[in-house]
């Protein structure tokens, strides 16, 4: 293994695990419904920007870490993690094209398909009813995108990550 190969793989883990972090972060009551899909945003980022680095198994591995460190069912995150990822990484070509508001709007609809995959197998397991503030983090996701894309287009480049 190269040391350059090393290095690529060293930003995006500590990115990732980075994320994990902000994902089970304790927050007030009140901002809580608004916290971001921080893995989904970075883990899209990572399947836009470099396809051969991060990929479907790397979004399974960290929803099934997510899984453990949130107490869920093991899989329904990385279900729902797995499926979006899919999706990007099978368009990414397309997707990279964009500008960073028109993938917001794109990140926006996979936070959507995310939090239904998650809803459906939450709603299986125990009888839940969905309530509107279950919706806002999607909204903080596509905002925090443009800021994302920046700071780790920013870190790739430094990094001279390809």
């Amino acid at each position: 293994m190269t040391a350059f190969s090393l290095k690529g793989r060293l930003v995006v883990i500590s990115s990732l695990l980075l994320a994990l972090i902000l994902s089970i972060l304790p927050l007030p009551g009140l901002v809580a419904p608004f916290r971001p899909d921080w893995l989904l945003v970075i883990m899209l980022y990572w399947v836009l920007a470099l396809p051969h680095r991060a990929n479907v198994g790397t979004a399974w591995v960290v929803g099934l870490l997510l899984d453990l460190l949130l107490g869920s069912i093991l899989g329904v995150h990385a279900l729902a993690l797995v499926i979006p990822v899919y999706l990007a990484a099978s368009q990414f070509q397309r997707l990279r094209n964009y500008s960073v508001w028109q993938q917001a709007f794109i990140i926006g609809a996979l936070a959507l398909l995310n939090k239904l995959i998650i809803f459906w197998a939450s709603y299986i397991d125990r009888d839940i009813q969905l309530d509107y503030h279950y919706f806002w983090s999607i909204i903080s996701s596509m905002v925090i995108w443009p800021w994302v894309f920046l700071l780790l287009r920013k870190c790739r480049r430094q990094f001279a990550l390809v």
